[in-house]
Parts: structure tokens; sequence; C-alpha cells
């Protein structure tokens, strides 16, 4: 919170009166591991940072409902002229750790630097909307919607579609009717039209969503692949009679995790899986016409124990998922009869099919 441009973003101003300061007797848990860092008790070390001189009441409240939405808490200290001063510590000291590693202001601004600035600003936007707890509540995918944004900045080739940048689109106005912890959109917008002109104005709503990993795990050797199923409320909200689905190792990608990260993690939490390695199918939208969500799909390489029926899934994230290690062959029944209509899971399931050969020659 002392990188200027991130301190401004969360005060609302930039004409603080800052002074540097050391902090005896803490440190920063998670270093380059985590977009904020933890300030946590450390005996015998330090920290560098900044003491805010008189800050006006709403920027004070505006950098405590951002601490506390990170899970942190203020505790008084004392100032070696005397004076008093807060700082604002992790309620738990056990967060996630990066043993070894040095902070540096620097590497930190390359690594996390923008995304913290994407994150922060819509964190703010919640401040005197909700309470701290709300925001808390709200972070995990705050951070992973900044991320997602981040990451779709480059953009894929475009060699036969339009090449016409997102400049070009005239926003008129936008507001969120929905801000849970996912968020719907609607803008009123204008875009170039193919024949040269502009369009009239839209009204389009969108479901803004983060980035998720998808992976298929297959066993070469045997021959055979492992499914998921649950409870899908897609499914139950249009009516489908049979609301739990088959599908993919499957889930979003957090904050500076990579693709292949949270694919690996997934496959862990969700089946007890260890993957040997993966082979990258597709990067795609999942339904470009109303939703901002983007997968990363894999075939993961990987031992499968018998045929039959398992449970995975975290009981931290309410998940109830049973597991099914079959035959290709029966998977490519279930994609016959329809029964596999999971849109990752048919495409994994056809593209295996072409590689299928190859994969098991290697094996």
């Amino acid at each position: 919170m002392a990188w200027p441009p991130l301190l401004a973003v969360i005060a609302g101003r930039a004409d603080l009166e800052a002074l540097p300061a050391r902090l005896p007797g803490h440190a920063l848990n998670g270093v380059g591991v985590t977009c904020f860092p933890a300030l946590v008790g450390a005996p015998g070390a330090e920290v560098t940072g900044l003491v805010l001189r008189a800050p006006p009441d709403a920027a004070a409240a505006r950098l405590a409902f951002f601490a506390e939405g990170l899970g942190h808490e203020a505790r008084p200290v004392r100032l070696a002229d005397g004076s008093a001063a807060l700082t604002f510590v992790a309620v738990q000291a056990d967060t996630v750790r990066a043993e070894g590693a040095t902070w540096s202001a620097t590497v930190w601004e390359s690594r996390w630097g923008a995304l913290a600035l994407d994150a922060s600003a819509e964190a703010m936007c919640y401040f005197g909307r909700t309470d701290a707890a709300g925001l808390a509540w709200r972070m995990p995918m705050i951070l992973s919607r900044a991320a997602s944004r981040q990451a779709a900045a480059d953009g894929a080739p475009a060699t036969l579609r339009s090449a016409t940048p997102a400049s070009e689109v005239t926003c008129l106005a936008r507001h969120t009717p929905h801000e849970g912890y996912f968020l719907t959109r609607e803008y009123t917008l204008r875009h170039p039209v193919f024949d040269g002109t502009m369009s009239p104005p839209l009204r389009r709503e969108v479901f803004v969503a983060a980035d998720a990993a998808l992976v298929l795990p297959y066993d070469p050797r045997r021959d055979r692949l492992l499914l998921v199923e649950q409870f899908r409320m897609g499914l139950y909200a249009r009516g489908d009679p049979r609301p739990w689905m088959l599908e993919p190792v499957a889930g979003r990608i957090d904050a500076g995790e990579t693709p292949e990260g949270a694919a690996r993690r997934e496959c862990m939490e969700e089946a007890g899986l260890e993957l040997e390695r993966m082979e990258f199918i597709a990067g795609h939208y999942s339904s470009p016409g109303c939703s901002t969500e983007y997968f990363h799909l894999y075939l993961g390489l990987c031992d499968l124990p018998d045929e039959g029926q398992g449970h995975g899934g975290l009981d931290s994230e309410h998940e109830d998922i049973r597991t099914h290690v079959i035959s290709f062959d029966r998977a490519m029944e279930l994609l016959t009869t329809g029964e596999a209509d999971n849109g990752p899971l048919v495409l994994s399931l056809v593209w295996l099919s072409r590689e299928r050969a190859r994969l098991r020659a290697s094996a």
C-alpha cells in the first residue's frame, strides 16, 4: 500500500503527506507469491514503509476498509518521536509464506503492480456500499478478475477475423446491476460494423467471470480417463431434469497462478491426482456472446486406478464431487449418446481421439 500509485487509488487522493518509516519486529509474509503480502510479527526482522501524517478522515477510512478487506487489523504503534500511529497487521500469521524471499519494491512493481492497481480500483468501488467483511468475501474474485483482464491484454491473432481494435468501440454508459461474488455489467455502446459505419446505440449485458483451467486426466498405458460429476446450477436453472454433469477437472485460476499451476492444483483437490505432464488442447471463450469467462484446456497424463467411482473436492468450498475412472471406449459411448454434453469435455474427447495413438505409443 506504500507504492504511490496504489496508495493514491486506495486513499482516493495523491496529495497525502507521507514520511518514510521502519517497523521493527515485523516482516512481509508471502513475498513473491501473492499480490498483497501480509505484515506479520517476526522478532528480529524489520520492514520499511510510510507513515501518513494526519491523513483526512475520508482517506484514513478508505485505507482501513481496504486493509481490513485483505484480512488485516489495525494495531497501534509508537513512533520514535513518541507520537502514535497505526499499522495494519495480518489477523492470522499463517498466511502464504515464501521462505527465503526478500522484498524488493522494484520486483514487486514489475510482477504485481498492474494487477494491484486493477484489483484495488474495483475493490474501492465497494467503499461506502459494503463493509470490510463484504470486501474480504469478494477479494478472491476481485483478484482473479483483475488477473483475467491482465491476461486478456495481448489478445489472440487476427489473420482472418477483423483486426479492428477495441478502442474503436464507443462506450456510452456502463453500470453493474449485480455485485455479488460474481458480477453482471450492462453496457450501452456503439461499435464499427462491416460496411464501415457505426452501429446504433446497443444495450448489452455480460457476466463477468474469471479465467478457468480445465484438465482431462488420461492414463495412456491403461487407456482410461477420469471424469468428475457434480451438481450444476446452469442445468438446474435451465430446467434440466438431471442437473448433475460429467466434466473434466476444472477450477478458477487464482491471481498470480499460471493456468498450468491451477490445473495441477485442481487435479489434486478434486481427484487426488498428481499429473506427470500436461498437453495443451486449446484456449477459448466459453460463451462469448454473454460472458467474459475464458478456458485454458489441457490433457493431463497420469496413472489412474482401476475403473470405478471415487469422491473428491474441498469441504471448505462445499464441493460434492464424484469421480469416474472409465475406459476410452466408454467415454466415446458417452460422446455418441450425448451424455457427455459439457463443451470442454466434448472438445477434450475429440482431441484425445485424434492424439490417442501418439500418446499410447510414447507411454
